[in-house]
């Protein structure tokens, strides 16, 4: 594990890719600071800038550097949080310009997987995310299960978890918005 959390940071530093195991589906990967590793990935899911991507990161006192006013609720949801839940925050920064939503929102998971989150805090930024599929195609629930297409288009595919044949589910979603307003997503 810890050679490919070596390998996948030194990849993420030159401004590459990686296809790496997160706590829910195996995710891309790249800086989520640097503008043009975000585009690669854009590029190689063959989707539009408009949908965002989220990014994980490994530890919740990280979210005021990535996001404008944490609202309390945040807190309390990924203390009482299960299963994997991403939050879309209103206002990130602190992230590539083009990760954000049109409306300057960013979906942000802190992860309790024991590689992804290595995997942050080692790299010492938020790294994108996003399922290991074509833009509107199934997620993957496994590795056996990404398209070629994709394994091929990243600059490192982590060893670690290959071999895992249990199916993953994508994480739960919830937008929070002023004033402790929420709407569940999924």
């Amino acid at each position: 594990m810890n050679d490919d959390i070596k390998e996948a940071c030194r990849v993420m530093r030159d401004g590459g890719l990686i296809l790496y195991p997160t706590d829910t589906v195996w995710g891309i990967g790249c800086d989520a600071t640097n503008e043009e590793a975000v585009r690669k990935v854009y590029d190689l899911k063959q989707r539009t800038d408009a949908r965002a991507m989220l990014v994980l990161i490994d530890n919740p006192a990280k979210l005021d550097i990535y996001v404008h006013d944490v609202p309390e609720v945040a807190w309390q949801l990924i203390e009482a949080a299960v299963d994997p839940l991403t939050i879309v925050y209103d206002r990130g920064r602190n992230l590539a310009a083009n990760l954000l939503a049109e409306d300057g929102s960013i979906g942000i998971r802190v992860t309790g997987e024991a590689f992804s989150r290595s995997l942050c805090e080692q790299f010492g930024k938020p790294v994108v995310s996003t399922s290991a599929n074509v833009s509107g195609m199934p997620s993957p629930s496994c590795y056996g299960e990404i398209p070629v297409l994709i394994a091929g288009g990243v600059d490192y595919v982590v060893n670690y978890r290959r071999g895992d044949s249990r199916k993953a589910s994508p994480s739960g979603i919830i937008r929070l918005g002023a004033g402790g307003v929420f709407k569940v997503i999924r």
